[in-house]
């Protein structure tokens, strides 16, 4: 014979080692007053709490599949038809997607607060190489995530550092004025704004795309350069 709600609460009061008396004290806490003669009438079928009653006693209780708990197996629950072992390997790739960080919860995406970052209004390979001494920024909210050591942000103009990076996609610099070989750099060199990556050698210092079909960049002996800063990555 299906047990009614009263019941229920009943057998998982008790599992929780609390006397009707403590779950009328821990209801109150959270804004629901009822005595414990109430809870008693509950578990006796006399009566039955109201949804909001309902809900907040689920939560002490920790019931938290209250149609299995309540109406019997859930038609929708995805682990219905596993065994223990079937339904621990399904949690463990839960646990490494939910890692990988490419499958984010949409909803916590839209309660992300902006983040108020400067984003320069030339873009790399274009325009003048003195625009961090320009004031040509202008502050965006930004409601991806941002890189913590980022400074400010830069469009990209072409192709040259696909496949990584793709044409006007908004990249984020820490403002430095050196690198190690390798590192992924902002630069200017002879009237240029530039995305490269730093190569040094005892060939030269060049500056090359991750697209193979541009050719490495040499800064020549007369050339004016300088560093603006590295790739800003998490």
């Amino acid at each position: 014979m299906k047990k009614h709600i009263g019941e229920i609460i009943a057998v998982k009061r008790k599992g929780k080692k609390l006397s009707q008396i403590e779950l009328a004290e821990l209801l109150t806490q959270k804004g629901i007053n009822i005595s414990n003669a109430g809870i008693s009438s509950w578990e006796k079928g006399n009566s039955i709490p109201s949804a909001e009653t309902f809900l907040t006693v689920c939560e002490i209780l920790e019931i938290h599949d209250i149609y299995k708990d309540f109406l019997g197996e859930n038609p929708s629950d995805p682990f219905r038809n596993l065994n223990a072992e079937g339904v621990q390997k399904a949690l463990d790739y839960i646990s490494l997607l939910e890692k990988s960080g490419d499958y984010p919860n949409t909803s916590d995406i839209l309660e992300l607060k902006p983040r108020i970052m400067k984003v320069a209004l030339t873009r790399a390979s274009a325009g003048t190489g003195n625009f961090l001494d320009e004031e040509i920024f202008e502050e965006m909210e930004i409601y991806d995530p941002v890189p913590p050591k980022a400074d400010f942000g830069i469009y990209i103009d072409g192709d040259s550092m696909e496949p990584r990076f793709k044409d006007e996609q908004l990249v984020w610099i820490e403002q430095t004025d050196s690198l190690f070989p390798g590192e992924i750099g902002l630069f200017f060199l002879d009237g240029m704004t530039y995305l490269k990556k730093y190569a040094v050698s005892k060939a030269g210092t060049y500056l090359v795309s991750l697209n193979p079909k541009y050719k490495p960049i040499p800064v020549k002996e007369y050339s004016t350069f300088r560093i603006f800063g590295r790739l800003a990555t998490e």
